[in-house]
């Protein structure tokens, strides 16, 4: 019987030792090994459900946080810390001026609403419009109100930005008319 070297024994064990470790590597850096890497964040209404929406309807005396979201590729949903989120709100892009019953609303930068640093939305001193419209004609007795207007928010995290999210204003008083005998500006929630 042949005898093998200790050290030739030791160096094949070495080399494929080597190739093992190598091609682990290879199929971690492929992306195997990764499965909770940012992929994109969303905004919610709430901090404790991320798909909450985040319709929101800013009226006097009242402020709204808004939340941002992680969706990881794990699959799971995370709620990031607002003092490392950037929030933004402007007018939204919709290439016309839109026009509520009491004016403009939609003057940029916003006037009839706030965005603190830290996400909470709240009307703004003095409430002078209205982005909700009575579009209910005579001989209806019931309010029929239609948005004509509404800034967009949006939210940055290490170099992802939300989807945008629409926020109509209702701070004044609208319009008292046959179909609007209360002057109401927008809608009571019906739920």
């Amino acid at each position: 019987m042949r005898k093998i070297s200790f050290w030739r024994y030791s160096a094949v064990n070495r080399q494929t030792l080597f190739s093992v470790l190598a091609c682990a590597l290879l199929v971690f850096s492929m992306g195997c090994g990764s499965t909770n890497n940012l992929q994109s964040i969303q905004l919610s209404v709430s901090n404790t459900d991320p798909n909450a929406g985040t319709g929101v309807i800013v009226v006097i005396d009242q402020s709204f946080p808004l939340y941002t979201w992680g969706n990881y590729s794990s699959g799971k949903q995370k709620l990031l810390s607002n003092e490392s989120v950037q929030y933004l709100i402007a007018t939204t892009p919709l290439g016309f001026a839109e026009t509520g019953e009491l004016g403009n609303p939609n003057a940029n930068p916003p006037q009839t609403v706030s965005l603190s640093a830290s996400g909470v939305l709240s009307a703004v001193v003095p409430f002078i419009a209205c982005t909700f419209e009575n579009v209910a004609v005579a001989p209806a007795t019931t309010p029929a109100f239609e948005s004509t207007g509404s800034y967009a928010v949006t939210a940055t995290y290490l170099g992802f930005t939300t989807p945008p999210a629409y926020i109509g204003i209702a701070t004044a008083a609208g319009v008292v008319s046959a179909t609007n005998p209360t002057g109401e500006c927008f809608a009571a929630p019906t739920s």
